[in-house]
């Protein structure tokens, strides 16, 4: 439970750093997702992972479609609907998403991004944001790295790609926001950044 597999390691501190720096409301899952990945549309066959990164999950090996079905009701849509409820209560909404990834997975190669920035079709915020990231003289960045930009039913595809709404998802590596004080230099340092890509994001 300590480990990446279970649960985004250092995001929500920069999330809460993040949120603080732009007076911006701020939802999280308060569950790990070895018990429901809320990131995961309903359909998805990992949504109740089986085996993460070389680890066999105990809990998920015999979960049946009861079980799922149990833990949707208790906890992925509750999320799902706290997050849209939120995201439709104003006009101009910007959604972003902040994750987290490790070094390496186990058996591949490192990973040399400290920051990715995914997005599907919609990249009038990424882009911005990735190009002053890129002028950014320390940082490695990736556009749709570590994962692919777009994931069928996650929460930017749902509440952000269907309605039209301006939105980028964030990955920072995790040794790099592992304690407090990282976490909220990050989230002091993305907040700037955001502020001015929001400037450049078309009307």
């Amino acid at each position: 439970m300590a480990r990446h597999i279970a649960y985004d390691v250092g995001a929500l501190g920069v999330a809460r750093a993040l949120a603080a720096a732009l007076d911006s409301p701020l939802i999280w899952a308060d569950f790990s997702r070895l018990v429901i990945d809320p990131n995961r549309g309903e359909d998805d066959p990992t949504l109740l992972m089986r085996l993460y990164d070389g680890s066999v999950i105990p809990g998920n090996r015999h979960a049946d479609a009861a079980e799922r079905e149990r833990r949707l009701n208790a906890y992925h849509r509750p999320y799902h609907t706290a997050l849209e409820s939120l995201a439709a209560a104003r006009e101009n909404v910007a959604i972003v998403s902040v994750h987290s990834f490790t070094r390496q997975l186990r058996g591949r190669p490192t990973r040399p991004w400290h920051v990715g920035i995914l997005h599907a079709w919609d990249a009038r915020l990424s882009d911005p944001l990735i190009a002053r990231l890129e002028a950014e003289p320390d940082l490695t960045v990736g556009r749709n790295q570590p994962y692919p930009g777009h994931l069928p039913g996650d929460a930017i595809d749902r509440h952000a790609l269907r309605h039209g709404r301006v939105n980028t998802l964030i990955e920072l590596r995790n040794d790099l926001i592992a304690t407090e004080t990282t976490q909220e230099h990050w989230g002091t340092r993305l907040a700037s950044l955001l502020k001015a890509a929001l400037d450049d994001v078309p009307d």
